[in-house]
């Protein structure tokens, strides 16, 4: 037999907590694992768990007694007998917290006061929509096209021929409510066959057989507001799914993604792309042009610029639509190096390559001739290079030793 867990770790509460805290973490976890809601196969058997739980916890006197002794004070207290919201509850405290939780694990009220007709409205929907960065940052009207539900227009959604009237649902009485027993409780759920209005259509449209709506293809016209994003949606009250009998329709939502750009990345406000520069442009520096959402924009290349370089245009990212100012654009600037080099084009690189290492290029031959005397560390040209190589030596000398 598998040992009993500590109550409090049944609950998942602390051993100083209130009445309140008690209580509500017992509504949680009743309803989580109530049989009726949770298939798994051990939820009866913690859900008993549970309730024991509850049992001894929430009566002052038994919580006192489990405090001191333990399992042997609360002998008696269990699942097996007594009223499991305390010694002083009554029925009214006992409708409380099941009909709440049934209420929950149900979708209608456990209580009476929520019995009676009532109307329950077309279900929500929610299509997707794909935008381009541009549409999404600028905003965009669309259109949709969209199979549902609709208000029968034959017979205005009530679902009765013209001339006929409703009669009380025989299921219901006319409540809109059944009354489900659930062991010794009797709980009320929306009465399946009139959908909680409490009528019933004696003699039905022709063209919605008494329900009240029609599927058919609708189209719609969507006005996107500037700056959504990826993982946002608008709603759009009564656009949803028509109710029956001439219930309020449900409301559709328009959830957005964002197609990949060829230049741009976003990031919130933020926009990010790669600007490739020559390596005369990185090394002598100059002015290049970078696109923008505004247009093409010239920046300032400074000399001896080295790749990976992130330059900053403030307020030429994206102003979404909850926030009041723009981002900013970031352009990462990528010395390209060139390629199809011809014979002449290799040797002037070669001839570069000798001068920046301290040779000298005779100009009269295509000999590369070093200079005599020369001291290669007089002018760095790659301080990066000379860095990187400075820290192999000590990272192999360190390891000789």
């Amino acid at each position: 037999m598998a040992e009993k867990r500590d109550y409090y770790e049944v609950l998942g509460v602390a051993k100083d907590a209130s009445e309140d805290e008690i209580k509500h973490a017992f509504k949680r976890l009743a309803i989580k694992y109530h049989p009726d809601r949770n298939k798994a196969p051990d939820a009866a058997a913690k859900f008993s768990e549970i309730n024991e739980a509850y049992q001894v916890l929430s009566d002052p006197q038994k919580r006192a007694a489990y405090d001191q002794f333990g399992f042997a004070g609360a002998d008696g207290s269990q699942a097996g007998g007594g009223n499991p919201f305390g010694a002083g509850a009554g029925a009214a405290d006992f409708g409380d917290i099941f009909g709440d939780i049934f209420g929950d694990i149900f979708g209608a009220g456990g209580r009476g006061g929520a019995s009676g007709p009532r109307v329950v409205p077309g279900r929500d929907m929610q299509v997707r929509m794909e935008l381009t960065l541009e549409e999404a940052v600028r905003g965009v009207k669309k259109n949709i096209r969209l199979k549902t539900f609709v208000k029968c227009p034959t017979c205005g959604g009530t679902g009765g021929r013209a001339g006929s009237h409703p009669a009380p649902c025989p299921h219901c009485h006319g409540t809109g409510q059944i009354h489900v027993r659930q062991g010794f409780m009797s709980i009320s759920q929306t009465c399946p066959y009139c959908q909680g209005t409490g009528q019933t259509v004696s003699d039905p449209c022709p063209d919605c057989k008494g329900t009240g709506r029609v599927q058919k293809t609708k189209t719609l016209a969507v006005n996107i507001p500037a700056g959504v994003d990826t993982g946002d949606r608008i709603r759009l009250a009564g656009e949803g799914e028509a109710g029956f009998n001439g219930a309020p329709s449900g409301d559709l939502y328009v959830l957005f993604q964002i197609k990949p750009h060829d230049i741009f990345r976003r990031d919130g406000n933020d926009l990010y792309c790669e600007v490739p520069i020559s390596f005369t442009t990185a090394a002598l520096g100059g002015q290049i042009e970078v696109p923008t959402l505004d247009g093409r924009v010239k920046i300032t290349v400074r000399p001896e610029t080295q790749s990976g370089t992130m330059m900053r245009l403030n307020g030429k990212g994206v102003k979404s639509i909850n926030s009041r100012d723009p981002g900013n654009l970031y352009c990462k600037l990528v010395v390209e190096t060139p390629v199809n080099l011809n014979a002449e084009q290799k040797d002037l690189l070669r001839r570069l390559e000798i001068s920046l290492n301290g040779g000298d290029v005779s100009s009269s031959s295509a000999t590369i001739v070093r200079k005599s005397g020369a001291s290669e560390g007089a002018v760095n040209h790659k301080p990066k290079s000379a860095s990187f190589l400075k820290n192999v030596k000590k990272f192999f000398d360190d390891l000789s030793k």
